[in-house]
């Protein structure tokens, strides 16, 4: 299939047409040929975050964390009925050779090997690390996890790595060992994309299903389905079909790609411990809620954060809890568009702000910088 991409930054991102690339770019030129690879866009830009020798195969280290991707279940059919985080990545990795070995050059990290609700706040911290390790030596990573919290994790990611190069986070509706499973696709694909470099500079992405999504945008929509993240306001990034890589948008940030001051977020890990990441969390809001007691009780419990999603507490318990030390931040209780995080995400950008200021009004610049990007296009353009 013969692909029109469109040249910006020096070929760091394929963009649809329709985007506003122009806007950051002196000129948009659309063209019949592909994309620069990674590699020649190492050489002309000398950058750091981009992959260095020429020729060679991509380098892609994939750390593993679990979840159902890493399941062993019951019996051949049991689809649902599985031991999560079973199976080591080495050994799930020698089952996709030898045609992997055509791809990239691929590492390993068993970072964990747990459900996806098993890992805390800490935990992420630490895997935000443990990307950022493998990133120094590494072309690209991918990261398996399992999909309950994948939302999460990728959305975490999102935030907090400081690399540019290519992050991809995949997972599986269906354990490894069952007929018919997802697990080895989407393994395989994540790090065909990973490899190809056509995501650098979007941030972290989530692939499944052989599509790939923004980390902002995509949640579950489906327990059992193979086809469950969703993107719906916006729809995916694009899609892997085999070795190729079909990139038809892209998550706003990319605009700022050559200048890494403005493209990476102010939560930069490497400044603060574990120990400042704050309690943050979230209450549900439904007809006739009574939300006062459980706005005090976590307020008297040191809690820093609290995102109401669709609902509120009385004016008076709010304002008791604001003087403790509280900060609020209210969102739908469903995803729409705009700059309206799903709770659960907009749980994870107030706990960061919170860890990195103790000012309000720069916690609510990094909402509106963050949860509202868009494409800056000059007028005009």
């Amino acid at each position: 299939m013969r692909r029109f991409t469109v040249t910006c930054f020096q070929g760091l991102a394929v963009l649809a047409a329709n985007t506003a690339c122009a806007a950051a770019a002196p000129e948009m030129v659309a063209t019949p040929a592909p994309a620069p690879s990674p590699q020649a866009t190492a050489q002309a830009s000398g950058d750091a975050d981009s992959p260095a020798d020429a020729g060679a195969l991509p380098r892609v280290t994939i750390v593993a964390t679990g979840g159902t991707i890493a399941g062993v279940s019951d019996t051949r059919t049991s689809f649902q009925s599985y031991r999560a985080g079973s199976l080591g990545i080495d050994e799930m990795l020698s089952e996709l050779r030898p045609q992997i070995d055509e791809v990239a050059d691929v590492t390993t990290v068993q970072f964990g090997n747990r459900p996806s609700g098993g890992y805390a706040i800490a935990d992420f911290y630490d895997l935000t690390l443990a990307v950022e390790e493998a990133l120094e030596t590494a072309d690209a990573v991918v990261v398996t996890s399992g999909t309950g919290s994948m939302d999460e994790f990728v959305y975490w990611l999102d935030l907090t790595v400081q690399s540019r190069k290519p992050v991809v986070i995949t997972g599986a509706m269906r354990p490894w060992t069952v007929i018919g499973t997802d697990a080895h696709a989407n393994l395989f694909n994540a790090i065909v994309l990973a490899a190809s470099g056509e995501t650098r500079c979007f941030g972290t992405v989530l692939m499944l299903n052989d599509e790939f999504h923004a980390a902002k945008e995509a949640w579950k929509g489906d327990a059992y389905r193979m086809d469950t993240f969703v993107s719906r306001e916006l729809g995916n990034l694009g899609f892997i079909d085999e070795l190729d890589v079909r990139t038809y948008r892209a998550p706003p940030r990319v605009q700022h790609c050559a200048d890494p001051g403005r493209w990476r977020t102010p939560f930069d890990l490497s400044r603060i411990s574990k120990d400042d990441l704050p309690r943050v969390e979230v209450l549900i809001g439904y007809q006739g809620a009574g939300l006062d007691e459980a706005i005090t009780a976590w307020a008297e419990a040191g809690v820093r954060g609290i995102v109401l999603a669709g609902g509120r507490g009385s004016g008076e318990v709010q304002e008791r809890a604001e003087e403790m030390g509280v900060v609020f931040r209210r969102t739908h209780r469903f995803r729409t568009g705009n700059d309206n995080l799903y709770p659960q995400k907009a749980r994870l950008l107030l706990l960061l702000s919170l860890a990195f200021s103790e000012d309000p009004d720069q916690v609510d610049a990094w909402f509106e910088e963050l949860a509202g990007a868009e494409f800056e296009i000059e007028p005009g353009r």
